[in-house]
């Protein structure tokens, strides 16, 4: 094909692209009671991971505040963290007329995109394939595949635990007792997809680490040699995105990204 024979193309995938898109926003703006269910959980005290998390600082030793070493089952738990009057539940508030409809579309389209991703990415992929060698695409396809799952590891990671411990941080602290919080609808959203990006990007740390091994840029011995610094930019990193005073928490959040660490000298090549 020509080069207008490749721009139309481009241009039918890009149209289907976004046919696809619309109609899972559209799905998902309609099903708003299951979406924003999703979307609020996490303020909600009765939230899986809460009650997971004091049930494992209860049997690791660091105290659970809700002495949930006299609870035997992590559901159980979660029932305990409901009642416990330190657990900070954010009351959203609205402050604009139209927010909640143009919230309501945004994050639909979000979920639209994150819905309709796989699709995307098959779609990209079927219009660079013609382009590349067999040896090239036998590479592609698990990178992309790869690159995809990393990124939605990082989503969930976010959603079942940075962004908890976000809300119970950053919801119940105060300069004064004389200011309370009144979290707007937005400022949540806009958070929760923020960290959730900032989640998916870190996650992506393995797929960096091979491309730069393909380049010769980074190999194992390399990482391996910059062990302890990595574990202190980990920590540091981690502290950043949770800024809790609670070693459980830090240790909880820098655990996964440490892992992603050690798996990406293990994708590396050795130096001889």
């Amino acid at each position: 094909m020509d080069f207008w024979q490749h721009l139309d193309e481009l241009r039918a995938v890009i149209i289907r692209i976004g046919v696809v898109t619309v109609l899972c926003a559209i799905v998902a703006f309609v099903c708003k009671d299951w979406l924003f269910a999703v979307v609020l959980a996490p303020n909600e005290p009765t939230f899986v991971t809460y009650g997971l998390m004091d049930w494992l600082s209860g049997i690791l030793g660091f105290g659970g505040q809700n002495h949930v070493e006299e609870v035997s089952e992590w559901a159980e738990a979660a029932e305990v963290a409901a009642s416990d009057t330190s657990f900070h539940q954010l009351s959203l508030i609205n402050t604009n007329l139209a927010e909640q409809f143009t919230l309501h579309i945004k994050t639909a389209l979000y979920a639209g995109v994150l819905c309709a991703m796989p699709y995307i990415l098959y779609a990209i992929f079927g219009f660079i394939a013609p382009a590349l060698y067999d040896h090239e695409k036998k590479v592609a396809l698990p990178i992309i595949i790869s690159a995809y799952f990393l990124f939605m590891l990082g989503v969930v990671v976010n959603y079942f635990l940075v962004f908890p411990l976000i809300i119970q941080f950053l919801g119940g602290y105060q300069v004064s007792a004389s200011v309370p919080n009144m979290i707007t609808l937005g400022s949540y959203i806009s958070t929760l997809l923020m960290m959730s990006l900032t989640l998916g990007i870190v996650f992506e740390m393995p797929v960096v680490a091979w491309f730069l091994g393909k380049a010769g840029l980074l190999s194992a011995n390399t990482m391996r040699q910059y062990r302890k610094h990595a574990v202190v930019a980990i920590l540091a990193l981690a502290a950043i995105i949770t800024p809790t005073p609670d070693i459980f928490t830090l240790l909880l959040v820098s655990l996964p990204m440490y892992l992603l660490y050690e798996f990406s000298a293990f994708l590396l090549p050795k130096e001889s």
